[in-house]
């Protein structure tokens, strides 16, 4: 067998590698409905629902944080983030949430925030929060 035809299968073989890593990581986005169906990561985008009240108490517990929230179809339901309470989360205007449904709790191991800017009324803001894997 040539050289070239043997870089040519392992460049083949790399790529499908990369591929196949590609698509497995991927992640759907969905509807909290859609994450009491499937088991596994989803991203949900929506709402935080202002009338109910946010739970963070650094004194007792500073990696847990919870909140309710609207996806886009009006379906609410409670969030619970491993993690600290993200800075000006009261101010957001969209959050998208990375996580699983455990008993009818939305388990958020990553949310994204989109929030107003201070500064000017055309830019937005993105703000992460991201909970370790192991604290879940």
């Amino acid at each position: 067998m040539k050289k070239s035809s043997i870089i040519g299968l392992v460049v083949i073989a790399i790529a499908i590698a990369v591929i196949i890593g590609l698509y497995s990581n991927a992640s759907s986005y969905g509807s909290f409905a859609d994450a009491k169906k499937t088991s596994g990561e989803l991203h949900v985008i929506g709402y935080l629902d202002k009338q109910k009240e946010l739970y963070y108490d650094a004194a007792k517990d500073a990696n847990y944080f919870s909140f309710y929230m609207k996806d886009k179809k009006g379906e609410e339901c409670k969030v619970v983030f491993p993690g600290t309470k993200p800075q000006d989360f009261e101010r957001s205007e969209q959050i998208v949430l990375v996580g699983e449904m455990v008993n009818g709790e939305f388990h958020a191991s990553h949310i994204q925030m989109k929030c107003p800017s201070k500064y000017t009324q055309d830019k937005v803001e993105f703000t992460e929060a991201s909970a370790k894997k192991a604290d879940i």
